[in-house]
């Protein structure tokens, strides 16, 4: 008969205790409060959204759910930085197509791979990007700000919440299509950028549409077009890039929720549940619908398809884009 070492016994206990350990957690989760991390600074589109959502969210889940604000490169810093995160499920984000579709294929690429590195767990919401300009511009239509980049010694800047976001290859494949010129500057947020513009230091933004209604509505800024692939039901009068000469043009938003890799499946599926209930109440998809964004829940793998599919759709109009020096 063989022996059973003290040292074997001691790791299959540690082992099973280990093993029960997280079930028990998985079972109890959440037992503390929950931190939502936000790639941009407040006051743009994905923070504006958070901050609907999370009343309902803390309801669900019987937990405080805390916002943090972590802007820079795009969202690239929040994405990087929840990738290194313990996977228990008490960090999560509300990151955008900019994190999971585009930025990896941006001059100088992540840190991250986000078909691999994250664990998914609902999409959030879609929306348009609206092209505005101060309602003071004398740049009054699409046309207008097209003609305006043409000019020779015309010098047309246009922001938008980061390197890589749809605001800014929105801008991008405009002045790939109407062979315009024009320079993009690159903020950490949607807040930021619309100061700027506000302030009068540049001439337009692609604005999410959360950032842009409000100014719209009380009269600061014009709206010259939007970029999805139909009018924005929140702003149902400004005509799309598409109808007006450029047919095919289309830059569609959207944010998602993920995780670190490898939250365990019982409570990756707790906060799918919490987050698909939030964005399913009636009174929080109306509050979603007045900022400007649709509520888009889904499952896990329903995500993973869609980030993956859009992750090699915009790597290949990346491509096609002769980026400046």
């Amino acid at each position: 008969m063989k022996k059973i070492s003290i040292s074997y016994l001691l790791m299959t206990s540690l082992t099973i205790a280990s093993f029960f350990g997280h079930a028990q957690d998985a079972k109890n989760f959440p037992s503390k409060p929950v931190h939502l991390i936000v790639g941009f600074a407040a006051g743009g589109g994905s923070d504006s959204t958070a901050r609907v959502l999370v009343p309902k969210l803390q309801e669900i889940l019987g937990q405080t759910v805390i916002i943090d604000n972590k802007p820079g490169a795009g969202g690239n810093l929040a994405s990087d930085f929840l990738m290194k995160l313990p996977p228990d499920g008490y960090n999560i984000a509300l990151t955008t197509i900019g994190s999971l579709a585009i930025n990896p294929h941006m001059p100088g690429g992540t840190n991250f791979n986000p078909l691999k590195d994250f664990t998914f767990l609902s999409q959030g919401v879609v929306f348009p990007n609206v092209l505005v300009v101060k309602a003071d511009s004398p740049i009054k239509t699409l046309k207008d700000f097209v003609e305006t980049g043409k000019k020779s010694g015309s010098f047309i800047t246009f922001g938008s919440s980061g390197q890589g976001s749809t605001g800014h290859l929105a801008g991008e494949l405009l002045k790939v299509r109407s062979g315009m010129n024009g320079q993009h500057v690159n903020y950490k947020g949607g807040g930021p950028a619309m100061n700027d513009l506000l302030g009068g230091n540049i001439v337009a933004i692609f604005a999410s549409a959360p950032t842009a209604i409000p100014f719209i509505e009380v009269g600061r800024l014009r709206a010259l077009a939007t970029t999805g692939v139909k009018r924005a039901d929140s702003l149902p009068n400004i005509p799309t890039v598409a109808e007006q000469g450029y047919p095919g043009y289309q830059a569609q938003n959207w944010y998602a929720f993920i995780g670190p890799a490898k939250i365990p499946a019982e409570i990756q599926n707790k906060l799918n549940q919490a987050l698909v209930a939030t964005l399913k109440d009636p009174a929080t998809a109306e509050k979603l619908r007045n900022i400007g964004v649709e509520p888009a829940p889904s499952t896990p793998n329903e995500l993973a398809e869609y980030t993956k599919s859009e992750y090699e759709t915009w790597g290949k109009i990346i491509k096609t884009i002769q980026w400046e020096k």
